[in-house]
C-alpha cells in the first residue's frame, strides 16, 4: 500500500484571510492527502515544529499580508537548520513578480498566486513528493 502524502497547510503572520487556504487544503484532502491545518497566525518556528511532529512531506503557506519575503526565507532557515531537505516548501498568495522569483532562486518551490487551480497545486505536490520520496 503506498503512503499517504503529508502536507501541513499553514497561515503565517498576522495575515487573518483563510479562505483561500482552506480551499487549498481541501482540495488536497479530495486528492487523497492528509492534511494538517494550523489555523491563523502562525509563527515561522511554530510551522517548522508542527511540521516535524506530523512528519509531513510537504509546507505549504498563504500569505497575503505581503510579509512573504520575511516569512518564507525564515521558514527555509530554520528547514535547513532541522535538516528538512526532503520536505518541499511551497505557497501562495498575493507576491509580486520580483519577489515570486527571489523566492524560488532561495529554495521555495512553487508559488500559486490568486486565480491558480487548485488541481494544478495537488499535481505540483504529487510531483514533487513522487520524486523526492522514492
Amino acid at each position: 500500500m503506498e503512503k499517504k502524502i503529508r502536507v501541513l497547510v499553514a497561515k503565517a503572520g498576522l495575515d487573518g484571510h483563510d479562505r483561500g487556504a482552506k480551499v487549498v487544503a481541501s482540495a488536497l484532502r479530495d486528492a487523497g492527502m492528509e492534511v494538517i491545518y494550523t489555523g491563523l497566525r502562525q509563527t515561522p518556528e511554530t510551522i517548522v515544529n508542527a511540521a516535524i511532529q506530523e512528519d509531513v512531506d510537504a509546507i505549504g503557506i498563504s500569505i497575503l499580508s505581503g510579509a512573504h519575503m520575511t516569512i518564507f526565507p525564515r521558514v527555509l532557515e530554520l528547514m535547513k537548520e532541522k535538516e528538512m531537505n526532503d520536505v518541499l516548501l511551497f505557497g501562495g498568495g498575493i507576491i509580486p513578480e520580483d519577489d515570486l522569483r527571489k523566492l524560488k532562486e532561495m529554495g521555495v518551490g512553487e508559488l500559486f498566486t490568486p486565480g491558480s487551480s487548485t488541481q494544478d497545486i495537488v499535481k505540483y505536490v504529487r510531483k514533487w513528493v513522487g520524486e523526492h520520496h522514492r
